[in-house]
């Protein structure tokens, strides 16, 4: 990748930025790798592993939080932006890894949490010592509604955190509530306050002078909340989040920060937006826009909720919607803007469990799914355990949940009187602790992942899903990815090329074509264990054809009509 290009040197597609020839590996460093043996991942460790990610071929890491922190949300209730968490190590290992990794030609991105702090940060202690306090409006402060019980007054609003309940905590001291999208542990920022955005900023530069590559944004269309914070309505999914999401200063806070702290420098930037539209998305992308490069869109990944905007509830998945939903966002985002490619991170179940088949057809889901990430016109990001096929955790006790989000479920219908398996099945599908389980690195103890006792159960079926065994045999899914790594860097039609659906009601197969110039690639990926047929439209016209890669052994005929294998992916090059 040469930062320095910024012209396609064909003339034809969009701008060359190293950011979209880019292969994103997403890191979980708690559950990466145990340096010292405390059952805890921490940055020696990730130091320990860094030959692995260049031998995966990778060009970015993506580091989720590492700051000092209390540990309410594993990290994403940042006590102190410039420290780092005592279990992670310190600042030197922390630079370490950063040297390792540029060493290897290999960026990092840190993640920007910046929507919300810990209530352990300093600015939060000072804002609750009194409402006179010059930090007061640093923070989200309301009077309760009414007399309400013993004086406190009803919520000021009627919004819901994402973890469940109010999103208002009363603070006795004080005598307000304080609004949090999130946990009680994670007050909001006052974005309004112009002295808020100051003091980030300058954190951000001082990350960005250290010498990292840029910053996921976490939830960062939520950062201005509509004036006067008026009620949600409450069949929304999300109660409140029409006055949350993208608020009325959203862009303006999104371009002053470009503009403030990233103009001029060479970074790569991605704002996670849970209620983000194409429209939307592309109003903060770009030089026309408010600067960013890419968003994360949830809109694929909410596709099995049972109910609107509540990930607690199971339905079914349907891929012609699947196909209709990355479409919309592949061609919505052409241009000036630019897609991030995902199916999974630490926060939903594994890809494989979700999207694919974790029993007999794992390994050729893997690499199915595998297949779509890297064909897709955006940058594609890979997360931990995907690369050897890693499958979701079988929960069998409560005692195994970790995730704070899953334990709030799990306290709320023991309430409504559910029984202990039916919760335990919706966890098992739902649970962020899916993506945190250990890295399976061996068939140790502990997957490899430490010496001491895990801060999470190890999956069980480590023994046959592992990093060794998977390097070991040439037609795993680690040299699957491997493969197709190798194929998006070489072929600028994988990366810049316009995207085309074939077939877009058939329920079985997804095809596409992917065009540049005189170059054009056919994917073809079938989404179920049973055996259809592929033909390709008449109008699509070759005289022969290349096989790039595919999923099962395929002899030497190219015909334009073909029976599919369950979860077969093949790769073509049409001449």
């Amino acid at each position: 990748m040469d930062s320095t290009e910024t012209a396609d040197s064909t003339g034809i597609g969009p701008k060359r930025e190293w950011w979209k020839e880019a292969v994103v590996y997403q890191l979980y460093p708690r559950s990466f790798y145990d340096a010292n043996g405390d059952g805890f991942g921490d940055l020696p460790g990730v130091e320990a592993k860094l030959d692995y990610l260049d031998a995966l071929g990778v060009d970015v890491v993506w580091l989720n939080p590492v700051y000092d922190s209390p540990d309410a949300d594993h990290g994403y209730d940042i006590r102190d932006y410039r420290s780092i968490m005592p279990e992670y190590g310190t600042m030197d290992d922390f630079d370490h890894v950063l040297a390792g990794l540029h060493d290897r030609e290999i960026k990092l991105v840190m993640d920007l949490v910046v929507n919300h702090t810990s209530d352990e940060h300093e600015w939060f202690r000072k804002s609750r010592q009194s409402r006179d306090s010059d930090y007061r409006d640093f923070y989200i402060w309301r009077e309760g509604r009414g007399d309400g019980p013993g004086g406190k007054g009803e919520p000021p609003n009627n919004w819901e955190s994402a973890f469940g309940g109010p999103a208002w905590t009363y603070d006795e001291r004080t005598a307000r509530y304080y609004l949090h999208l999130f946990d009680e542990k994670q007050p909001d920022l006052n974005w309004d306050n112009p002295e808020v955005r100051e003091r980030i900023y300058d954190m951000m530069d001082w990350w960005l002078e250290k010498g990292i590559d840029g910053f996921r944004m976490d939830v960062i269309d939520l950062i201005s909340k509509a004036e006067g914070l008026p009620d949600g309505d409450a069949d929304s999914g999300w109660t409140g989040s029409e006055h949350f999401t993208s608020g009325p200063r959203a862009h303006e806070f999104v371009a002053e920060m470009y503009e403030e702290v990233l103009a001029g420098r060479d970074v790569m930037t991605v704002g996670e937006m849970p209620g983000a539209t194409v429209e939307e998305a592309q109003r903060y992308l770009g030089p026309d826009g408010d600067g960013l490069n890419m968003v994360f869109h949830f809109e694929h990944v909410s596709l099995d909720y049972g109910e609107t905007g509540n990930r607690w509830s199971i339905g079914e998945w349907d891929l012609a919607e699947f196909k209709q939903v990355l479409t919309k966002w592949q061609n919505g985002l052409e241009g000036e803007g630019w897609n991030s490619v995902y199916l999974g991170n630490h926060d939903w179940p594994r890809i494989v469990s979700r999207f694919g088949d974790d029993g007999l057809y794992r390994i050729e889901s893997a690499k199915l799914l595998a297949t779509l990430l890297f064909t897709l016109r955006g940058t594609p990001y890979v997360y931990q355990g995907d690369e050897i096929g890693m499958t979701n955790f079988p929960f069998e006790r409560e005692a195994q949940v970790r995730d704070v989000s899953a334990r709030n479920f799990v306290e709320r219908k023991k309430a409504d009187g559910w029984e202990r398996a039916e919760i335990l099945e919706v966890v098992t599908m739902r649970s962020r602790d899916n993506a945190r389980t250990p890295m399976q690195w061996s068939d140790d103890e502990y997957a490899g992942f430490t010496d001491g006792e895990s801060w999470i159960p190890v999956n069980p079926n480590y023994e046959a899903v592992n990093v060794a065994d998977a390097r070991h045999k040439d037609d795993s899914i680690w040299h699957y990815y491997r493969e197709l790594i190798d194929l998006r860097h070489a072929r600028d039609v994988l990366v810049y090329g316009s995207y085309d659906l074939l077939l877009p009601d058939d329920p079985d197969v997804y095809a596409f074509l992917r065009t540049l110039g005189d170059e054009r690639v056919l994917v073809v990926l079938n989404f179920r264990d049973g055996t259809p047929t592929f033909s390709l439209p008449a109008e699509v016209a070759f005289d022969g054809t290349e096989l790039l890669v595919s999923n099962y052994p395929v002899d030497g005929a190219k015909p334009r009509s073909f029976e599919l294998r369950p979860y077969e992916a093949r790769v073509y090059e049409l001449e």
